[in-house]
């Protein structure tokens, strides 16, 4: 491959065989104990919720609202990613294709696209198989150029990782007791997240609180740590071990490296960088390393940078699409104190007192994420706008609502 067309900083993602992470853990029994106390408290949650429903209303209720709530317009979700997926599928290949026999050069011809996780997908089988053509048209060592075939597109975009190779490792058999446990475990923790909100955080936030007031918000920011913990572990485990670890059994996908000790961290460079490898990769390699590329390895505090903004404006991108309205504290979270402990907490940071100030850090930024985006949620519907205007849309509704009543005032 020419020079000027080989990736930076040597080879790509190696891809082999290996089990996730806590797969291997929960073998140990003391490891696997540690699931067994989050089981037992999901049990107390729902008890706590049937001895109320029978105390109040003297039966089971059961009505599930936030899940109804959430879950409501699930044939509207399929269908709009039935779309969005032969979108994907169809277009990009055939369009590579086309280009590749006949070398006219498209750019960006798959921006179009609104689904995040597919253009992060479609970025990375163009960014890979272009040098290739690129290469061939150069040197013409072959008798045509190297196009993947469409069954192998296909299965990058079924597969659990977001960087395209022709081959992945595969294992030789599906474990569909595995699959069924795994997505078994993901319901489990939808039931659990509903149970978090409906005890620890919609009792809180529900009742009025009128405007901005100090010491009302450091208390809502120090009552939500618990429930912002709790989340956290269940996104994670739902999403980066369940989720992932079900779909790459039932493709045989052998790569189970979706996640590292993030845990055992002591700064929070190590945290970005094993909280949820997936992602991190793509960062990685088509942010950072080609942000160095295109600046012939300089500028490696702006990589950095780049790096933390497109995080930032994806996640912020993600929660306004699923919360209806723009809110950027993740994004501040990010650029600001994110980007700050990046720097301040780095590698040469060892020791377990380092990792007290990581778990620190890290639960009272979900406190502060569940306290305010839970205060704007209920702004936005105690205080609707009759006739917006851009500016009132982009500002907080829960800095100047106030909706208390008049017994609440006195």
């Amino acid at each position: 491959m020419p020079r000027h067309l080989r990736p930076p900083h040597g080879p790509g993602k190696q891809f082999v065989n290996r089990r996730s992470l806590l797969d291997e853990l929960f073998e140990v029994n003391h490891i696997r104990t540690i699931y067994h106390m989050f089981i037992a408290l999901l049990i107390l949650f729902i008890l706590s919720t049937l001895v109320v429903d029978f105390i109040d209303e003297g039966r089971l209720v059961l009505d599930f609202d936030l899940l109804v709530y959430a879950f409501g317009q699930f044939p509207l979700v399929v269908c709009t990613w039935i779309c969005m997926f032969l979108s994907v599928l169809v277009v990009p290949y055939t369009l590579f294709q086309l280009w590749a026999q006949s070398l006219i050069y498209v750019i960006c011809v798959y921006f179009y696209l609104n689904q995040v996780r597919l253009i992060m997908k479609v970025h990375s089988f163009v960014r890979e198989n272009v040098p290739r053509v690129l290469s061939w048209a150069k040197d013409k060592t072959s008798p045509g150029p190297v196009v993947p075939q469409f069954s192998q597109y296909l299965y990058f975009l079924f597969s659990s990782t977001l960087i395209y190779r022709d081959k992945y490792p595969r294992n030789p058999v599906i474990r569909w007791g595995y699959v069924a446990t795994k997505f078994l475990q993901v319901l489990g923790c939808l039931f659990y997240a509903y149970y978090v909100f409906v005890r620890l955080c919609i009792p809180q936030f529900r009742i009025s609180r009128g405007l901005f007031d100090l010491r009302a918000m450091v208390l809502c920011v120090f009552n939500s740590i618990l429930p912002g913990a709790l989340v956290l572990f269940l996104a994670f485990f739902a999403f980066l071990h369940c989720w992932l670890n079900a779909f790459a059994e039932m493709l045989r996908f052998a790569d189970r490296m979706f996640y590292k000790d993030w845990w055992n961290s002591t700064s929070f460079a190590n945290y970005y960088r094993t909280w949820n490898v997936v992602v991190h990769d793509w960062l990685y390699y088509y942010v950072y390393r080609d942000f160095l590329w295109i600046s012939q390895k300089r500028f490696r505090a702006g990589a950095m940078f780049f790096v933390f903004t497109v995080s930032a404006v994806v996640h912020e991108y993600i929660l306004a699409i699923c919360f209806g309205f723009f809110y950027p504290v993740l994004f501040c979270l990010f650029m600001c104190f994110g980007m700050m402990f990046n720097f301040i907490l780095h590698d040469k940071r060892k020791g377990p007192i380092w990792n007290i100030i990581m778990w620190t850090s890290l639960f009272l930024g979900q406190g502060v994420i569940i306290c305010l985006y839970s205060q704007e949620w209920y702004a936005q519907r105690h205080c609707p706008l009759e006739e917006p205007s851009l500016l009132e849309l982009l500002k907080p509704r829960s800095w100047s609502c106030d909706h208390r009543s008049p017994a609440d005032i006195l």
